[in-house]
């Protein structure tokens, strides 16, 4: 096994030895996704994870082909040999491990009622715990952190996504992209043919017609993009499995009202980058931000960021909530995405990936307002 799922493998059993849990049950499945699998195995999605505390591994795939390509594990045990049943898995698996009847088994805290009275009817021998603080919400806390592997990713998904921005940028001013279309399926294409899996989330392309809106619906359609007016392009490239998120601007002959979102929009994002660092409160980092649009009589609508990793959305959250009690941590990658929308004047919004090391932050990506 790589070291690095070693080392990520090796702190969750330590937790589960400290908690008392015997046994511990991921699923990432259809209507259940949990991408923890992926960080704990390289199994990229549809299956069953079983760790128990004296450290073994057991994956449950759907799909055995792919998990001999591509996972690491103890035991990889085809789901079919359990019916494909969830519950008959677990007790499965159990049987195999030679889990002591009594042992407190983890179950995901995001199992319906219903399904969580079935397994306690059906894996009788076991103690099932379904619950908050459990061991699933410490592995996503664990995920909030990146490792040097992680780190690596990110830089080279970041020079995909750079190189990305620089060319529809210079094909923006060349006239070759006139509709949010143009856009949106050059990057679903150039994404694939430089080693990406596709985009983290659906491109959002809005023209000066439509980037009012937070996130545009439909995401983007045949409509005018880069016109006269304010554009927001808002995309990410999920590069072994670590998805990218970033937007851009296009402003074409801004009015003064436009020109006065994008410049606000722009000194947010510049103090936003001048707070952050380690063991800084994220909810102190998005205050100061909402400080500055109310002075200037404007309101920002939405959080001033958030983490990313397998997930587009991930710890840790950059907002102003009360109960926001996060601080910033070396090895956080997050973003930064001050944005501004007027319904008569359009939308602007600047968003950047930014990594926290030991001696401050890193941008990973080059977003930028682009004046045309």
């Amino acid at each position: 096994m790589s070291a690095y799922l070693d080392a990520r493998l090796g702190r969750i059993y330590d937790w589960m030895a400290r908690e008392g849990t015997a046994l511990a049950m991921f699923e990432d499945s259809e209507g259940h996704r949990d991408p923890s699998i992926r960080w704990l195995t390289g199994h990229p999605g549809d299956a069953l994870l079983f760790l128990s505390v004296d450290r073994k591994a057991a994956l449950v795939p759907w799909d055995n082909n792919m998990a001999a390509l591509y996972a690491e594990a103890d035991a990889i045990i085809p789901y079919g040999e359990f019916e494909r049943q969830p519950m008959k898995a677990l007790k499965g698996i159990a049987r195999y491990l030679k889990l002591p009847r009594g042992s407190k088994v983890e179950i995901s805290p995001e199992t319906s009622y219903t399904s969580f009275l079935r397994y306690i009817e059906e894996v009788s021998d076991y103690d099932i715990l379904c619950r908050s603080g459990g061991v699933h919400e410490e592995v996503r806390q664990m995920r909030c952190v990146k490792d040097e592997e992680e780190i690596r990713i990110y830089r080279e998904a970041a020079a995909i996504t750079n190189d990305l921005m620089d060319q529809i940028e210079a094909r923006v001013r060349q006239e070759k992209f006139r509709t949010e279309t143009d856009v949106a399926l050059f990057i679903e294409v150039e994404s694939r043919k430089r080693g990406c899996e596709g985009t983290g989330f659906e491109t959002l392309a809005a023209g000066p017609g439509r980037s009012f809106g937070i996130h545009a619906f439909p995401a983007y359609t045949d409509a005018p993009f880069a016109s006269q007016g304010l554009s927001i392009l808002d995309f990410g490239l999920r590069y072994q499995g670590y998805t990218t998120d970033v937007t851009m601007t296009f402003a074409r002959e801004p009015s003064k009202p436009q020109e006065r979102l994008l410049n606000l929009t722009e000194r947010a994002y510049k103090l936003a980058l001048t707070l952050v660092g380690e063991g800084i409160s994220t909810r102190a980092v998005s205050v100061a931000v909402d400080e500055l649009f109310t002075k200037n009589r404007k309101i920002m609508p939405h959080a001033l960021g958030h983490g990313i990793g397998l997930e587009t959305h991930e710890g840790p959250y950059l907002r102003s909530r009360a109960d926001n009690t996060g601080s910033l941590g070396a090895g956080m990658i997050f973003t930064l995405e001050p944005g501004l929308y007027d319904p008569v004047h359009g939308g602007c919004r600047l968003e950047n990936d930014v990594l926290v090391t030991g001696g401050g932050v890193e941008v990973l990506t080059s977003s930028r307002i682009v004046r045309l």
